[in-house]
């Protein structure tokens, strides 16, 4: 039912985000800003918008928009109610419902917001469910979510290379769903700009061959969905000669796509003399001299995580490390572009044949590293 939740401030910021069903981009909020511009007061917005892809259901309390995005016609009251839940739930999680508590408590929002949706259908929306499953927020809940916490920093780099074989001198247009995402762009001479820039159309006669159409970069934090997660236990101890060391990955928002051809790398402190360890799946070394752990992980099975547990021989004696190993992942996706950049159309002009059209989705990681 319910796709995704955007949480928006009354400057009209969008600062929290939450996919259940698949990655819906941010870029769908312009049909809602667009009706808030036109209302004379807040509480003057339209509860439901009719996007051409999509439904937007809003609420307006504690100065916050709660919008659900929604794909299907669904009983508009049935979602409203289930976002005036959710903010009670906030409100009785956290004593207040505003922008700077649900920061400041963002983990545990992520976690019942997790638990009162299964796969966009309503699961466990009252409070005292929810908190057998997700214990309230305390001093200490806060302090450890604040060290094991969230992203620091993302970004991506995509491009759209282009293979051109077509005889003559074709003109080609190239429309996106949602060209909107598109703000630091980098276009090929052949691409006029002027059409860009007033339809958000690519216009262009493409060049033979191999050609690189236009790169993009999407560098807002909270616009980067990032498609994996590891969890890990590395525990060092004073004067003991082992440590131990578990790490798992999983996928995260990848719409059923498969995370393929994985690699895990790490650099272990000097006093790590050897590493004793077991996948679960894969083969792994580590290199006693360049302290250099590697694991090839391959395709990640949703229903079964891919694990690396045993034990680190360390010097004897030595003092604990004055900080854990970072993790450094490499990984694909295939027909997924993790910015949510989707194409629409391509469309051919000046020649009268009929020409072979494809297109190909792909996400790498660059520099993915986690910090233990």
């Amino acid at each position: 039912m319910i796709h995704s939740l955007f949480l928006i401030n009354s400057s009209g910021d969008i600062f929290l985000e939450k996919h259940w069903k698949s990655i819906v981009s941010r870029s769908v909020c312009d049909y809602f800003f667009e009706a808030q511009e036109r209302a004379t007061e807040a509480e003057n917005v339209p509860p439901v918008i009719s996007t051409p892809h999509h439904y937007l259901l809003s609420v307006y309390r504690h100065k916050i928009f709660f919008v659900a995005v929604i794909q299907t016609e669904v009983p508009p009251l049935f979602a409203i109610e289930f976002l005036h839940r959710v903010v009670d739930t906030f409100q009785d999680y956290f004593g207040v419902c505003s922008e700077m508590v649900i920061k400041d408590n963002v983990v545990v929002v992520y976690e019942v917001l997790e638990e009162m949706l299964d796969n966009g259908f309503p699961l466990a929306t009252e409070s005292n469910i929810l908190k057998e499953l997700i214990k309230p927020p305390t001093i200490l809940r806060t302090v450890v979510n604040t060290i094991t916490g969230s992203t620091v920093t993302a970004e991506i780099q995509g491009v759209i290379d282009a293979c051109v074989k077509l005889t003559g001198m074709p003109d080609l247009t190239l429309s996106f769903m949602n060209p909107r995402l598109l703000d630091d762009v980098s276009f090929h001479p052949c691409v006029r700009f002027k059409r860009w820039e007033s339809e958000r159309i690519l216009s262009f006669i493409p060049p033979d061959g191999n050609f690189r159409l236009l790169s993009y970069h999407v560098s807002a934090q909270n616009l980067v969905a990032i498609p994996v997660y590891v969890k890990h236990v590395i525990n060092f101890r004073d004067s003991s000669s082992t440590a131990r060391f578990e790490i798992t990955v999983g996928p995260k928002q990848t719409m059923g796509k498969i995370v393929e051809a994985v690699t895990v790398t790490s650099q272990m402190p000097k006093g790590v003399l050897n590493m004793t360890l077991s996948p679960s799946q894969g083969t792994y070394t580590f290199d006693p001299v360049t302290k250099l752990l590697s694991w090839d992980v391959g395709k990640i099975n949703p229903q079964k995580l891919p694990s690396l547990k045993g034990t680190m021989s360390l010097q004897t004696g030595a003092s604990k490390p004055d900080e854990n190993p970072t993790i450094n992942l490499h990984f694909k996706i295939q027909q997924l572009a993790i910015s949510g950049l989707k194409v629409n159309r391509l469309d051919m002009y000046g020649e009268k044949y009929k020409p072979f059209k494809g297109i190909k989705y792909m996400t790498k990681a660059g520099k993915f590293q986690v910090r233990t």
